[in-house]
């Protein structure tokens, strides 16, 4: 029994049909990765909602939570884990600091630095949402075998490896 047919296969078709001329393959990939990456952010918005967070609030906690206890890192270090400018991050950390998610303390090993530290609210708020985002991610996948994610993963990596290191 062959494979369903999804949207992607119909819009290709329709290409091929339109435009022979033209290798429509890449489509057969990226726009069903473009398509399930806008079922993903959905999927992250709820479970970020339903633990009253902002998606860019959980990148900031998820690093924190990432360090270990004490769950600190300094302004510096969570602008290279969330990839955003160093004013982003201030008004992040305000923010953050404003929703009493995150204290900010002076570096007792440099008296001129700064580290930011996630409160008992803020672990209590990524910690669930975190619960949440596995169960979405789950449910998305579920349609496929553990063996056949594996080998999604490492395609995936594979073809990811040169974006990461650029």
């Amino acid at each position: 029994m062959p494979p369903a047919s999804d949207e992607v296969d119909r819009i290709v078709d329709a290409w091929a049909r339109e435009r022979p001329d033209l290798d429509f393959s890449p489509l057969q990939v990226l726009s069903r990765v473009g398509r399930l990456s806008r079922h993903l952010e959905r999927a992250r918005r709820a479970a970020f909602s339903a633990s009253d967070l902002e998606s860019w609030e959980f990148d900031v906690l998820s690093a924190l939570r990432r360090a270990g206890t004490p769950y600190q890192l300094s302004p510096k270090a969570l602008l290279q884990q969330t990839l955003v400018s160093s004013g982003t991050m201030t008004n992040r950390i305000d923010r953050l600091v404003e929703r009493k998610l995150v204290e900010r303390r002076t570096d007792p090993n440099d008296g001129r630095g700064i580290l930011v530290v996630m409160s008992s609210l803020g672990q209590e708020r990524v910690d669930r949402a975190i619960r949440e985002l596995l169960d979405a991610e789950q449910a998305l996948l579920d349609a496929l075998s553990p063996a056949d994610q594996e080998r999604l993963a490492a395609l995936l990596r594979k073809l990811s490896l040169d974006f990461d290191e650029g």
